[in-house]
């Protein structure tokens, strides 16, 4: 399978974190990855991984340098934006059955109404079984929200695009129910949850302890008469989470340990226990130099201090039809090649880490030496773009950081644009990096 069907086929299968980190350790296990959880000592060419919850993954190949003179770092996120069903989310409104939702990471919420939906997720039953959810991906059957026609949407489009849709709006259409009249009160609600206990064995409480997403139904495709480009859900930030883990994977025997790190959580600020924002990248390292030969507080200092990472994070790309957004000289384009992000943040840099001038003339050695393509780019104009990344949260341990990813067109949108000449070269790039001694 070559590259891009590869990648095309981890977008399709990886719509949730959960099922990101199934298809991520399905691929390293077939290269010789092992949980760590499994081994008692590490040595120099072993390779191990390390899960958080389901929705994280650190992967790591021990260097023959130790590991306190650093590692290579990839890291990414695999959350994307969406929609969460709310925990008590069934209910029936005039015949119409649906499902309440919660927008997760930043959307345009116009963008969601009226397009084929579909659920992912999983479902956890009070004694512990789950039940994995993937419904409405085949042609015969989708969920949708429904929107005002046109002839009757006068106040509507009065409004801003902010408010013409409320979130609270975003009800998932499930179901119908065509009685009428005495005793055809939630009839349409009970099937629903007749068929949710057929199919799947949920009963509505189940809900409570449920993690469903709704995401856009249907596959990837190639995009342009020249199949130039690829229109995918999720591409922000899965095509670096897949690049930097491919990069990983065809890594054997390198000097300085070799990390990637693929989190949870970043549309929302890096948050929780499989988010950047927390020990999780800390907890795995201490694992590993337990296993190399005992724990050390200094060590794991030393460690982290002394590595590099490329926060792989996607930029935005220039957009001709609407330039005035963008500083075009500073702007990445599609099929620019791989994009550094010196600093990303807004305004005044707020939330930036802002690599170091040394650190990126390395990088510049690297690219040049191996032939990658690459583009220097900020994300719009300075008082009008801007944005978080990992980045600042690996910078707190005082490591060498810089933003480096692919440009995406229509970034957030429930279907966003790449090229293929720029995932080929963030693989490239990021095969050089690890290499880096």
């Amino acid at each position: 399978m070559d590259i891009i069907s590869k990648y095309r086929t981890f977008l399709d299968n990886g719509k949730t974190e959960r099922e990101c980190v199934k298809e991520i350790i399905k691929s390293a296990e077939e290269k010789g990855y092992r949980n760590i959880e499994s081994v008692s000592s590490l040595q120099p060419g072993d390779k191990v991984y390390y899960v958080q919850y389901s929705k994280s993954i650190v992967l790591f190949q021990i260097g023959t340098d130790p590991i306190e003179n650093g590692m290579n770092i990839l890291g990414a996120h695999i959350d994307s934006p969406r929609l969460d069903v709310k925990m008590n989310p069934l209910y029936e409104n005039e015949g119409i059955v649906y499902l309440d939702t919660h927008y997760y990471g930043g959307i345009k919420k116009y963008q969601w109404v009226t397009l084929p939906l579909a659920i992912h997720g999983v479902v956890v039953k009070k004694d512990g079984t789950k039940k994995e959810i993937s419904i409405g991906e085949d042609d015969e059957l989708t969920f949708c929200i429904s929107d005002i026609l046109p002839h009757m949407a006068q106040d509507q489009m009065k409004k801003t695009a902010a408010e013409f849709i409320q979130g609270e709006d975003l009800d998932l259409i499930v179901g119908l129910n065509e009685e009428r009249g005495e005793g055809a009160k939630d009839k349409g609600k009970n099937r629903i949850l007749s068929i949710l206990s057929e199919t799947a064995g949920i009963e509505e409480k189940d809900f409570q302890s449920a993690e469903l997403e709704i995401v856009p139904s249907g596959k990837s495709k190639m995009l342009g008469l020249d199949k130039s480009m690829i229109l995918a859900y999720g591409q922000d930030d899965r095509v670096c989470a897949f690049t930097s883990l491919e990069a990983l994977l065809d890594t054997e025997n390198p000097k300085r340990t070799s990390c990637c790190v693929l989190v949870d959580k970043e549309e929302i600020g890096s948050v929780g226990a499989t988010g950047m924002d927390s020990t999780l990248l800390e907890n795995a390292v201490s694992e590993v130099i337990e296993k190399l030969g005992g724990y050390n507080g200094l060590r794991l200092r030393r460690t982290m201090r002394s590595s590099l990472m490329l926060s792989s994070d996607v930029n935005a790309a220039y957009d001709p039809l609407n330039a005035s957004l963008y500083d075009k000289k500073n702007a990445s384009v599609l099929g620019g090649g791989v994009v550094f992000n010196k600093y990303t943040g807004a305004r005044g840099k707020s939330g930036a880490s802002d690599a170091n001038a040394e650190f990126i003339a390395t990088l510049r050695e690297a690219m040049d030496s191996n032939n990658v393509k690459y583009q220097m780019s900020e994300m719009g104009k300075v008082d009008v773009g801007g944005g978080g990344t990992i980045a600042k949260f690996a910078a707190y341990y005082g490591m060498q950081v810089i933003d480096c990813g692919v440009a995406v067109l229509s970034m957030h949108s429930p279907w966003e644009i790449t090229a293929v000449s720029d995932v080929t070269s963030a693989l490239s790039c990021y095969k050089a990096f690890l290499n880096i001694k």
